[in-house]
């Protein structure tokens, strides 16, 4: 007798308690038919052509939040009783308490703010040992409690004692959660913190580097924090929703290049920003979200600087595909006709995007923001992440970067790409600084690297150990739940299988 889908969640050895909890809540919300979508909606989810990243049927609060932690700091939160903190223990507690209420896609906070600025009113306490003490609990905390890389802390860009003591225990404590990423403006982040940020890195694939510059041109009005793998959102909002357009299954149905670009493209773009308004309207106007929430009622979050998200990933397959490449070692990442042509279809995408009117995102213009979506477990090897070169057929270091530099401003909402180092970088940080530097200014928006020998890997946006895929490979249980797609990613889309870049050899 075939298991119910309750049955295979409840019966699954593999999953801890908390992550069938989970499951059982998604099941539910997938399985709701409140919300009438789109009939051709639905037929391109079944054909492929479009994905909802799993959001369900009955949305119920936006994907990502970032909350405001600043009025946390300053004015502590009534919900939760919570007074300002007047030392770095208090801090680190409220923060815990905080964050265990704050709801998102994976059940998790996506976000836990600017650790820089969070604990900067404690940075004169590092010689104390106690500062150490608290900073190491807190972390361990967090990495045992809130078991999702998609949890996201920031960095910088300027710099602080505790900043460099959070660095130092990341190295040492070698944790998949949280998730880093330094906001570096080499105008505004010392010399030093960046080597010592590009040092922690190499040795357990984080802080990832953001184009600080560039980001914080396109949020003038509103600071931004990146979260989730590497989304750039704005602090005190979020995006509602992140559906995305699977590229390469969408082309197959073209007859040309032509017919690509003027009917098949524009069928499910439109498609898309429809599904979008319709999610949004319900997030807003039906849940209970931005009526009763905490976070709303005391402005941790304000409607307004919310977005909706508008995924990609496949453009190298796409291309490929439209140019009758069947070679992948001949097409997107070593063909000029392949990287143009990509550069055409995301700025249809873009102009589509730019013209449609959002809903409720004043903020943003209103208009919805392109992501360049990491990929999930299920993907397989015709669907490369965002616009990234697929893997095992990277370029020359140079040439990647500069490739990926032309399209990175297509993605304002996040994109970025991985770079896996062998043991000859681990003396030459400040060469791979110069790289960082030279990538930025060529467009490049985010920087991520690892050693080949890491046993903390970065997989698409978020940090697994391979211990722990090793682990849930042999029935194991893994407290990361994305373990589980790390193991995925790994088997179906060889996610671990980067080219090695050597030094001075490639």
């Amino acid at each position: 007798m075939e298991k119910s889908k309750v049955m295979q969640i409840i019966s699954d050895e593999t999953l801890t308690y908390s992550q069938q909890v989970l499951a059982l809540a998604r099941l539910a919300e997938s399985e709701d038919s409140t919300l009438k979508r789109n009939p051709l909606w639905d037929k391109a989810i079944k054909e492929g052509k479009v994905c909802d990243l799993n959001e369900g049927y009955a949305p119920y609060r936006p994907r990502y939040i970032l909350p405001d932690y600043d009025i946390l700091m300053k004015k502590g939160c009534k919900f939760l009783e919570l007074e300002p903190a007047k030392t770095l223990l208090e801090a680190c507690n409220n923060l815990l308490i905080f964050y265990k209420h704050l709801p998102s896609i994976t059940s998790y906070p996506v976000y836990l703010g600017n650790f820089t600025d969070l604990f900067m009113p404690w940075d004169d306490e590092v010689s104390n040992p106690q500062t150490k003490e608290i900073l190491k609990l807190f972390l361990k905390h967090i990495d045992k409690t809130l078991c999702d890389s998609f949890v996201h802390a920031n960095i910088g860009p300027k710099d602080s004692k505790i900043t460099r003591l959070i660095l130092n225990l990341t190295k040492e404590m070698q944790l998949a959660i949280p998730n880093i990423t330094l906001l570096y403006d080499d105008d505004i982040t010392p010399h030093d913190l960046a080597i010592a940020s590009i040092d922690t890195m190499l040795y357990t694939s984080k802080p990832s580097f953001a184009n600080h510059k560039m980001y914080s041109k396109e949020h003038k009005n509103n600071p931004y924090g990146i979260a989730s793998c590497y989304n750039a959102l704005n602090i005190g909002g979020g995006g509602y929703t992140l559906p995305r357009l699977r590229l390469y299954e969408i082309s197959t149905e073209a007859k040309s290049i032509d017919d690509f670009m003027d009917n098949v493209l524009p069928k499910y773009v439109k498609l898309i920003l429809e599904n979008i308004d319709q999610r949004i309207k319900f997030i807003v106007e039906e849940s209970s979200f931005f009526k009763s929430n905490f976070l709303v009622k005391e402005g941790f979050v304000q409607r307004e600087k919310f977005t909706g998200m508008v995924g990609i990933v496949g453009v190298a397959e796409c291309t490929n595909n439209l140019l009758g490449i069947k070679d992948k070692a001949l097409g997107f990442g070593h063909n000029e006709k392949a990287e143009a042509l990509a550069a055409k279809i995301l700025a249809k995408i873009e102009e589509m995007v730019n013209n449609h009117k959002g809903l409720y995102c004043s903020l943003c213009d209103n208009k919805y923001q392109m992501h360049a979506q990491v990929g999930i477990d299920t993907d397989e090897t015709d669907d490369a992440p965002g616009c990234r070169i697929p893997v095992g057929y990277e370029p020359e270091l140079y040439k990647h970067l500069m490739i990926e530099s032309k399209l990175h401003k297509y993605f304002p909402c996040g994109v970025g790409d991985i770079f896996k180092f062998d043991q000859t970088w681990l003396n030459s940080r400040d060469a791979i600084l110069d790289i960082i530097k030279g990538a930025f200014n060529s467009g490049l928006r985010y920087f991520t690297a690892y050693n080949q020998d890491n046993d903390v890997v970065r997989v698409t946006g978020y940090l697994v150990k391979k211990s722990e895929i090793d682990k849930l490979t042999h029935g194991e249980q893994s407290i990361n739940n994305c373990t589980i797609f790390g193991k995925g990613a790994k088997e179906r889309g060889h996610a671990l299988e980067r080219k090695v870049y050597g030094k001075g050899t490639n």
